[in-house]
């Protein structure tokens, strides 16, 4: 039987060949350092989980909740935007909590995407970026990740060149997988080419406070305008090392908004309320647990680059997000990202993220998470030096290196 028409759009997906083959290795005994997947290893604040049981044992916050999310958070959101970005939002018009941002980007997706119409997305790009718009119809156009003059270039070749006209270009900054980082003027001169094209903008913010060189990175809706075109997705899940609560939101224009919500009505009845209730002390509670969480993915940042260099893998050190976007060793790249990730978790005990699972220009990069501990990173750089000074020897009768493409 053929697969279904919405399945068939959708590639296998990458990541789960390496953790299928990490699996089987842990099954065999090995201790693979996971640095693939992004998932936070630092504890939930301790204030935060006290009010999640806190608000679970009463007996009446176990029915349905809302879809668009309670009250309170909602004005626990708008307060977070005006201390940090300075931006005023009307909590009943411009804000929904959505079940995480990427629940509220697949959405969003569905929301505005009518069959064939084109979307902008970085390349490479978190996946959903992409595959949201495929789902719900969309044809993808590959724009540049780095803000530059490259990324307007492509898109005025998609606005002059796209039959229809692109509906919506995705930002993600600071990037996933890539940690390129943006400032105010090129947000600026975003909103300018949308509101000339009637572009919408959906901004993915998902590491706002993860920083390393004390400029916090700006949001697209403190420009000028950006309310007449623009939403912004973020998340608690790094923010407060929340990600399994499945807490995030979507901010600004009024029409995109209600356009998610209306979708969201059918489709969820919200988080469950103690989530909620919780989230909302995270955000209106003390904020020292946000910085303490930064310096260690700093510390941990400085520790990955500074003993990987020494052992042969130089590794470009983030500005921001919890990642290293790191090249494949030149040895190693003709071998693709795939296969180069298939390698290191054979022979080196180290897990890392393929770059092409974020799109073809990402297949000479893996993504590296700071998501173990810097014990575990020095560790992790022993076995990648154990396994760079002995790979020429002992792996051309395994893998020959400059043909290994698939």
């Amino acid at each position: 039987m053929s697969e279904f028409h919405s399945v068939r759009r959708l590639p296998q997906y990458v990541f789960e060949q390496v953790n299928r083959l990490k699996a089987s290795a842990r099954a065999a005994g090995a201790d693979i350092i996971d640095l693939g997947m992004g998932n936070p290893d630092l504890p939930t604040p301790a204030h935060i989980v006290q009010k999640l049981a806190e608000t679970a044992a009463r007996p009446d916050v176990h029915g349905y909740s809302a879809s668009r999310g309670i009250n309170g958070l909602r004005k626990a959101q708008a307060g977070y935007y005006e201390r940090r970005f300075g931006v005023k939002l009307d909590p009943n018009t411009q804000i929904v909590a959505t079940i995480g941002s990427k629940e509220g980007f697949a959405n969003m997706a569905q929301a505005i995407t009518a069959p064939g119409d084109v979307i902008l997305v970085p390349n490479p790009s978190y996946p959903i970026h992409a595959f949201g718009f495929l789902m719900a119809g969309g044809v993808i156009r590959s724009v540049p990740v780095e803000p530059g003059p490259e990324f307007f270039h492509a898109m005025e070749r998609a606005v002059m060149h796209s039959i229809p006209k692109p509906l919506a270009v995705v930002l993600c900054y600071p990037s996933n997988p890539t940690a390129h980082v943006a400032d105010l003027d090129f947000y600026r001169d975003v909103v300018a080419f949308a509101r000339k094209h009637e572009l919408f903008v959906l901004s993915d913010l998902a590491y706002a406070e993860i920083y390393f060189d004390d400029v916090p990175p700006p949001s697209i809706l403190q420009v000028p305008g950006a309310m007449d075109v623009a939403v912004e997705f973020t998340s608690m899940s790094k923010t407060y090392s929340m990600a399994g609560w499945r807490m995030g939101f979507a901010v600004g224009n009024e029409r995109l908004i209600a356009a998610l919500s209306r979708v969201k009505s059918y489709l969820d009845y919200g988080a469950y309320t103690p989530i909620q209730v919780a989230a909302t002390t995270a955000l209106n509670g003390p904020q020292d647990c946000i910085e303490e969480m930064r310096q260690i993915y700093k510390h941990r940042r400085d520790v990955l680059v500074d003993s990987f260099g020494r052992a042969g893998w130089q590794i470009p050190a983030p500005r921001a997000s919890m990642f290293a976007w790191v090249p494949i060793p030149d040895a190693f790249k003709e071998m693709g990202s795939l296969e180069f990730s298939k390698l290191l978790i054979e022979k080196a005990d180290v897990a890392v993220a393929p770059g092409v699972g974020f799109g073809e220009h990402g297949d000479e990069y893996v993504r590296i998470a700071l998501v173990e501990n810097e014990q575990r990173i020095r560790q992790a750089a022993r076995n990648i030096r154990r396994f760079l000074e002995t790979a020429e020897k002992t792996l051309h009768n395994v893998v020959p290196i400059s043909s290994a493409r698939r």
